[in-house]
């Protein structure tokens, strides 16, 4: 069952082609398809995710995924949030969204570096799907002096999780599968089509 994967982001792609393998699922990136991400006007993660997912949809006349994710800090009253791929900027990138993280949380004790990692993935039938289905993943932690790693992408290299002594960047690639809030948004994702929650949203998905 083909589905557009409403983003440009590869990383993204190998990730939820890994935790939605039981579906039975083929990811065309967005991007592959020529079709560019609209702008982001929501004012929450859901809203993005759907605004997303319908802009996919009606463009490549497909199902569509979108992922709308980012980092809550609370000595930053949530920040970045929904603005997590564009904290620096609108045309950043990761090295320069880190630096402003850094740079923001610079006289802020580690008591009061606590944050969470939040996703939120919307998939639709159609751009005028009336009921798309929602599936919502967190992961605590907090926000590291400095980066560390190689792995991973986004804030990855400055976020600990809760229960770790190492960045996300820094641990097995496996332990983000399973335990990323993507890895928890996905995981809803499946049990809910798995149950029937929206029977006939996808025919021919895998049901075991």
């Amino acid at each position: 069952m083909r589905v557009v994967l409403a983003t440009a982001n590869r990383g993204k792609q190998r990730e939820l082609s890994v935790l939605l393998a039981p579906l039975g699922l083929t990811l065309d990136l967005a991007a592959d398809l020529g079709i560019a991400s609209p702008e982001e006007t929501g004012t929450t993660f859901e809203a993005n995710a759907l605004l997303k997912a319908r802009h996919a949809s009606r463009l490549a006349a497909l199902p569509a995924l979108a992922d709308d994710s980012g980092l809550a800090v609370d000595a930053l009253g949530g920040r970045p949030g929904v603005h997590s791929a564009r904290y620096a900027g609108a045309r950043c990138d990761d090295a320069a969204n880190n630096a402003r993280l850094l740079a923001d949380l610079a006289d802020c004790p580690a008591s009061r570096r606590s944050a969470h990692y939040c996703c939120v993935l919307a998939l639709v039938r159609d751009a005028d799907d009336p009921s798309p289905l929602l599936a919502r993943g967190s992961w605590e932690g907090h926000i590291a002096f400095e980066r560390a790693g190689d792995g991973g992408f986004g804030y990855d290299p400055l976020f600990i999780p809760q229960g770790y002594a190492q960045t996300v960047a820094e641990l097995p690639v496996l332990l983000k599968q399973q335990h990323s809030h993507r890895a928890r948004a996905a995981s809803q994702l499946v049990a809910l089509l798995r149950a029937g929650a929206l029977a006939g949203l996808l025919p021919g998905v895998n049901p075991r």
